[in-house]
């Protein structure tokens, strides 16, 4: 999800609402709404063509206001311009059938595209968006910087130029420069890291699904062995996520430094079940969604300007109360962003998870896709859109 220089919101549907979805095809497509909610998108099936077939956790904006996405369903890159049509051929760019299951992707403030496949453990590179010299700078677990990937899964650059990449199925995140993939380097996190953000200081803060529980590592294990005969390891994971609860047993936050070290211990509770996504406002406060068993709540963190914070409060202590922000119809979340407005946008995932992964009564069929999203308004302080990077 992410929102354009107009305050326009976008989003990615890994499904159709209402559909009979299961995690084996995800077949959703692009939606869009004005500041206020109204949808901007055609009724029911939203923005269609290009390729697209099942965004998964892959969405950026350009300077341009162009929407770049990966899917989960056609296995390709696909791009937009602001009107929602097409710019990326039929087929999307798929790299003549090469790629895998896609999630993270970024523009950099240079304007290059950098792109993750989780399945084939890929980075996928366009200079300066152009796809006629996009490559993919390497695969499997051979050369630097796909060695020390593990499932990556979302990806964010720093003020140095420098690439972080969150590995889905390990507890390190890996750095490179945009310069030199080659030379990478890992810092240690907590289990399962998914979503991340550079705040103005060049910390990145990195969402850990499964915190430092020792129960995770068993079922990382898992699926890793799924992972090599090519099967679905996503209702392994789901039903681990469905498990946790908030506190020192469930996910966390980790904050490095610009130098890789930790800033801090592990943030968890106050709102933190199974973080997913971070967005930094212009207070630089840190919001956090989960995907975790509905009603989800989000959370709110102390960034680095303390002034900012309530009294005595330190970067990373939790602002938000023991449960979290609740309300609005929260479901499992994936997406959560700031307006320009300061309003807090959180995308309501999946509904009903067995619905998803499981055959379940007919009734109930429809229930897998999470219905839309929750927005509090004038809850943050507002940022400069669209977040380049």
């Amino acid at each position: 999800m992410m929102i354009d220089s107009k305050g326009n919101v976008w989003a990615g549907d890994n499904f159709l609402v209402g559909a009979q979805n299961l995690d084996e095809l995800w077949a959703g497509n692009l939606s869009e709404f004005a500041p206020n909610g109204r949808p901007l998108s055609p009724t029911t099936f939203g923005f269609t063509g290009g390729g697209l077939q099942g965004i998964g956790f892959g969405l950026a904006i350009d300077a341009q206001d162009n929407v770049w996405a990966t899917t989960y369903g056609s296995h390709t890159i696909v791009k937009f311009d602001n009107s929602g049509k097409p710019l990326s051929p039929p087929e999307g760019w798929n790299f003549n059938g090469q790629l895998g299951l896609m999630q993270g992707i970024i523009v950099t403030p240079s304007g290059d595209v950098w792109a993750l496949g989780v399945s084939k453990n890929q980075l996928v590179y366009f200079p300066e968006g152009d796809p006629a010299k996009a490559r993919i700078i390497c695969e499997g677990r051979t050369v630097e910087p796909c060695k020390s990937f593990a499932a990556p899964f979302h990806l964010v650059i720093d003020q140095q130029d420098r690439i972080w990449v969150s590995n889905f199925v390990s507890d390190w995140v890996t750095r490179f420069p945009a310069s030199d993939p080659s030379k990478a380097e890992t810092f240690k996190v907590a289990i399962s890291p998914g979503g991340m953000a550079a705040d103005a200081q060049g910390n990145v803060w990195v969402t850990s699904h499964f915190g430092t529980r020792k129960l995770a590592v068993l079922t990382l294990a898992r699926v890793a062995l799924v992972a090599k005969t090519g099967g679905n390891f996503d209702p392994i994971l789901v039903r681990a996520m469905m498990a946790v609860r908030s506190g020192p047993d469930g996910g966390a936050v980790v904050v490095l430094r610009p130098d890789g070290k930790p800033a801090r211990p592990p943030v968890y509770g106050h709102g933190i079940v199974v973080p997913w996504a971070i967005a930094i406002d212009g207070n630089e406060h840190i919001w956090i969604s989960n995907f975790s068993r509905s009603p989800a709540p989000i959370a709110e963190l102390c960034g680095y300007r303390t002034e900012t914070c309530p009294p005595g409060m330190k970067m990373g202590d939790p602002i938000s109360p023991p449960g979290g922000y609740v309300g609005g119809g929260l479901q499992s979340q994936v997406d959560i962003a700031i307006d320009p407005a300061g309003d807090v946008w959180v995308g309501n995932n999946w509904e009903m998870y067995q619905a998803a992964l499981e055959h379940v009564d007919e009734a109930q069929s429809t229930l897998g896709a999470g219905q839309g999203l929750v927005v509090f308004y004038g809850m943050a302080k507002p940022v400069r859109t669209p977040m380049i990077g």
